[in-house]
């Protein structure tokens, strides 16, 4: 069993999933909502990264207006804050933590989701057209890393390969780490969006509103992008470093 430094007065599994894009992150978020003890919250950071970082998404604007963009007051009202649910499951992207103290990391349980840079980056480009490493989160769950291995925590780690592949197997090893039963109902869910889905969901979550389950793993056949091979050679040593703890 792992935990964060929780007080004695929190019994609340908070469990951030730090992702990079198009991980499969989402499914898995999906995946924790059919669990009868369980909230998820969708990326909570995500105003605030957009307001401090100017970074160009698609609906930035419409995501700042619907957010809290105050990344400190996010940590301390929602990803610290009161929890009707014995688990709360937050699905956060890397990248987010930009310009905001990460003291908060010692109270949660962190979990790591990668996914093999040739496949992210071919499917990177169809909304972030011009990617940069910043953009893909995998240097900055590198560092995190570290700093969940400095904090004494379990190293938890899940590669998109291996949980679509062995959808069982992973979340039960998963569970059992973060000293929680695994549920059978976490392997499938309705069609269609969630009252959780953040603004952004229109531009990002077209394959998982489609699915009602983990989609079985697939290799990529089609001709990788010449111009995001630089790209790719960047990420490749940080990912192999990473998946290096992957639950298999």
């Amino acid at each position: 069993m792992t935990k964060g430094n929780l007080s004695s007065q929190d019994s609340t599994h908070r469990v951030c999933l730090w992702s990079g894009p198009r991980n499969v992150s989402t499914a898995l978020m999906y995946a924790f909502a059919q669990r009868n003890d369980t909230r998820v919250i969708d990326e909570p950071l995500y105003g605030h990264y957009l307001q401090v970082s100017g970074a160009d998404h698609p609906g930035s604007d419409e995501v700042i207006a619907t957010m809290e963009t105050d990344g400190q007051k996010v940590i301390q009202e929602v990803i610290l804050g009161e929890c009707n649910r014995p688990i709360l499951f937050m699905k956060q992207m890397a990248h987010h933590l930009v310009k905001i103290d990460l003291g908060f990391l010692a109270q949660t349980i962190n979990v790591l989701l990668i996914r093999d840079p040739f496949d992210v980056l071919r499917s990177l480009i169809n909304q972030i057209p011009k990617p940069a490493l910043h953009d893909t989160g995998i240097g900055i769950q590198t560092d995190l890393l570290y700093r969940f291995q400095e904090l004494g925590q379990d190293l938890l780690v899940l590669d998109s390969t291996y949980l679509l592949k062995d959808p069982v197997g992973v979340l039960s090893r998963l569970c059992q780490r973060i000293g929680i039963p695994f549920q059978e109902s976490m392997l499938s869910w309705p069609a269609g969006g969630r009252p959780e889905d953040g603004a952004w969901a229109p531009y990002w979550y077209h394959n998982v509103h489609k699915s009602t389950g983990f989609q079985p793993y697939r290799p990529k056949i089609d001709p990788f992008p010449l111009r995001l091979e630089g790209l790719l050679a960047e990420c490749r040593p940080l990912y192999e470093t990473l998946k290096s703890h992957a639950i298999v």
